[in-house]
């Protein structure tokens, strides 16, 4: 008996450690979403090979009236790419393409142009996949609601309604790496073109079905029922997108419209087959190729991180008005699928997987700061000199804003990084080890600061005052001129 209410009491302490766990990144999830002005997001979580939590915060638009669910769908942007993947892989394995050869061997209703480039080596799947083909067209931004939507072959050639310019190789395929949406297009007219099953119904039978992903599709556009139940995007500025979301012919390379957990169950199948259970959609070889790096961190269909055995795949994804990422370990059974109904450049998704990892105890994630940074009294007029727009990099602008005694970087508008000052004129970032130092001249003006990331030391211009400091100088004159109009 004694025994018994030991182990009670052993899986009541489990359960209050598990659920002040989840209360905690609960928080911090609210707290990253309010600061940034997401309307909403969700999440699902992958622990010991199991989904271990699956939430939606926020709304599914800004007006906050219908909340967002596990269940509320959301456009995955180029992570529709990885689960395409898959399906070209399996039809690899079946006999119907080959990873190595020239694509246009199967190609039937479009071909890929030969030119000077395509004279010693062709454009093969293997390429298309690990972006190593020299094709052109990064990415897509979709078609609005009630416009004309182009064939795929339209796409590829660039021709009216198609709003991207022809897909070409413009470089000599293999020789180096280069992000394509457009090569993924063209995987998507390959294989259409072996099975002669739409895109949809083919990738829905084979590999949504198949890894339980029962709320997931790539019909574009969608149809009523699951239009019912999906979240409205939201661009940088949070205004919404007209028509609630684009639509994407370029199923392939952005169409997907998912939930975190079905991206959960998607990760997970790659786990099972990498381990060679049976049941997989691809054989444990065929996985092990996916994983491989093609060049620069590549695989098939997935970048890659780490080694060994903390090695983790995933994607981001963006599409007009929804951001998303996926990232598992190959090995761990652990895994995180984020989604986001809002264009966000901040680094809020990446600080939530950081958040996950630290909570979940994985392996291969280490916090960038291990001390709390201490902060000591600064004058307002101080910090409002150090305000303004920096070059961080060519032509690529960081802007600081003062709030009470700290800095914040401005992403979008929307303060992202939190600074600390340690001494009046040099700040740390509150979670990582990126640090500031201001020099103002004897007037107490500010034209450079020091950046420093690391073992990175390097000075950066300012270039001007901010859009808010433009908006309260704007505010100020107009208050000004209203009381000369009194008078």
């Amino acid at each position: 008996m004694r025994q018994f209410f030991r182990s009670i009491a052993v899986l009541s302490l489990l359960f209050l450690v598990a659920e002040s766990r989840a209360d905690d990144l609960d928080d911090f999830i609210r707290k990253q979403m309010q600061k940034r002005h997401v309307p909403g997001l969700s999440i699902a979580i992958i622990q010991d090979g199991k989904i271990v939590k699956a939430k939606g915060y926020g709304f599914i638009d800004k007006t906050g009236s219908t909340p967002v669910t596990p269940s509320t769908l959301f456009q995955a942007g180029s992570i529709s790419k990885s689960v395409a993947a898959v399906g070209a892989l399996h039809l690899t394995e079946e006999g119907k393409l080959s990873l190595d050869e020239d694509v246009n061997i199967k190609l039937k209703a479009w071909k890929v142009p030969e030119n000077e480039f395509t004279k010693d080596k062709k454009v093969t799947l293997r390429g298309l996949l690990s972006h190593t083909t020299g094709l052109t067209v990064h990415g897509f931004p979709g078609y609005e609601v009630g416009t004309p939507i182009p064939t795929v072959v339209q796409i590829l050639d660039g021709s009216p309604p198609a709003n991207t310019p022809s897909v070409r190789v413009d470089f000599v395929p293999g020789t180096r790496w280069r992000y394509s949406g457009g090569g993924y297009t063209v995987m998507q007219q390959l294989m259409l073109d072996v099975t002669g099953t739409p895109f949809p119904e083919f990738m829905q039978t084979t590999v949504l079905g198949p890894l339980n992903m029962l709320e997931s599709t790539y019909q574009q556009p969608l149809p009523a029922d699951k239009a019912k139940v999906t979240a409205t995007g939201h661009y940088g500025d949070r205004t919404m997108v007209k028509g609630r979301w684009h639509i994407y012919p370029e199923m392939a390379a952005a169409g997907l419209w998912t939930t975190p957990s079905d991206l959960a169950r998607f990760a997970m199948g790659i786990q099972n087959a990498f381990a060679g259970k049976p049941g997989s959609v691809l054989s444990k070889q065929m996985t092990q190729q996916m994983l491989t790096d093609q060049k620069d961190k590549d695989g098939l269909g997935v970048f890659l991180e780490g080694e060994g055995n903390t090695m983790r795949f995933g994607h981001n994804g963006r599409d007009e008005g929804f951001d998303a990422l996926l990232t598992a370990g190959a090995e761990t059974g652990q895994g995180v699928a984020i989604m986001i109904n809002a264009n966000d450049n901040s680094r809020m998704m990446g600080q939530i997987v950081e958040e996950v990892a630290k909570a979940y105890h994985w392996a291969g994630y280490k916090s960038a700061v291990p001390t709390k940074r201490v902060a000591i009294p600064v004058t307002s007029k101080t910090l409002t000199a150090y305000e303004g727009r920096y070059e961080l990099y060519n032509n690529r602008m960081i802007a600081f804003e003062a709030t009470k005694d700290r800095l914040f970087s401005l992403v979008d508008g929307f303060e992202d990084e939190e600074f600390v000052p340690e001494t009046p004129t040099r700040f740390a970032s509150a979670d990582r080890d990126i640090y500031l130092t201001f020099s103002p001249n004897a007037k107490g003006e500010v034209t450079e600061l020091v950046w420093k990331n690391g073992k990175e030391e390097r000075k950066i211009p300012r270039i001007g005052p901010s859009s808010m400091q433009l908006s309260r100088h704007q505010t100020l004159t107009q208050t000004a001129h209203a009381k000369l109009k009194r008078r």
